[in-house]
């Protein structure tokens, strides 16, 4: 396998890969499309909002769920990396904060998110993070996140 240049990836290879590769969380509980950029600090998600997403309320994406989405954009993040890059296998992460959250608007369901993870920090399997949710020109939500991924022995 050719080597990968981190900050120069291909947005269609991006999109080609299947999102439960980089992934622990299986369906239903998935809350993550594809992912359309990959640097050393900025990851992007796009997300399609189905009707029949567990986190779906009276056809609206929950607050829980725009959270989730943040975490797990994180977590392919940490995926595309070990997989791509480190050659490992997908570790298991845990949000350990969530600081400043605005959630501004919810998306209707068929609507596509778009979020954006800024690594501001990693240190010792703790991944401190900003994150925007953005639906088309409109901001849903904006945060930091805090990552930890549990070290394998």
């Amino acid at each position: 396998m050719k080597e990968l240049d981190i900050n120069n990836l291909d947005p269609q290879f991006l999109r080609g890969i299947n999102i439960h590769e980089l992934l622990p969380q299986q369906e239903p509980f998935v809350m993550v499309g594809y992912l359309t950029h990959v640097d050393q600090v900025r990851t992007v998600s796009e997300t399609l909002i189905r009707q029949d997403n567990i986190f779906v309320d009276d056809g609206r994406f929950s607050a829980s769920g725009l959270v989730e989405n943040i975490a797990q954009t994180c977590a392919a993040r940490i995926g595309f990396v070990n997989k791509y890059i480190y050659r490992r296998d997908i570790q298991v992460g845990v949000i350990g904060a969530v600081k400043n959250l605005e959630v501004l608007a919810r998306p209707k369901a068929g609507a596509t998110i778009t979020t954006t993870v800024d690594v501001i920090q990693e240190i010792f399997g703790m991944t401190l993070a900003s994150a925007t949710v953005t639906c088309g020109d409109e901001t849903l939500v904006r945060t930091q996140i805090k990552i930890a991924v549990r070290n394998e022995e």
